[in-house]
């Protein structure tokens, strides 16, 4: 009894230090930050990426699912590497940064073999948040409002 009662509390530790993971297979888009070390390095990273799907999403990051865990000599995870990403929703794309955590290998055949990434988001604009945040909450994305033009009286 003592024990099933220990279960149930470390159980609403884990649910209230962890966000909720969402399945949704989205297209993903992923480039490198600049790192600006030398000279031209920088530039050429810009015009490196890896397209994907996302596996799972919550509040704090994404799960998705790629070909190569390395784009030339660029990992995805490793060395707090920060990463662009460009996710697209059903009624548009949001963006955020992510630093890759983890990643392991799935497929059982080396014709299928993917790897799954599980990064976490260091920073987004308030506006893509938002949108973010309601896809999460209601799986689809908030309808922009309209600009009012509401008329003072004198």
């Amino acid at each position: 009894m003592l024990r099933a009662i220990a279960e149930k509390i470390t159980g609403l530790f884990t649910e209230a230090s962890h966000s909720l993971r969402r399945k949704h297979n989205l297209p993903i888009k992923i480039t490198f930050e600049p790192v600006f070390t030398t000279g031209g390095l920088g530039r050429q990273q810009e015009n490196m990426h890896i397209s994907g799907e996302t596996y799972d999403i919550s509040r704090t990051g994404v799960g998705f699912i790629v070909q190569s865990i390395r784009v030339r000599e660029n990992y995805l995870v490793g060395q707090d590497r920060r990463l662009n990403a460009e996710i697209d929703l059903p009624n548009g794309k949001v963006r955020m940064k992510l630093i890759g955590r983890r990643y392991e290998k799935v497929g059982v055949h080396l014709s299928t073999e993917r790897f799954l990434v599980g990064a976490e988001i260091v920073e987004m604009s308030k506006d893509d948040r938002e949108a973010y945040e309601h896809f999460l909450k209601y799986g689809k994305r908030r309808k922009a409002t309209a600009p009012s033009l509401e008329m003072g009286s004198n």
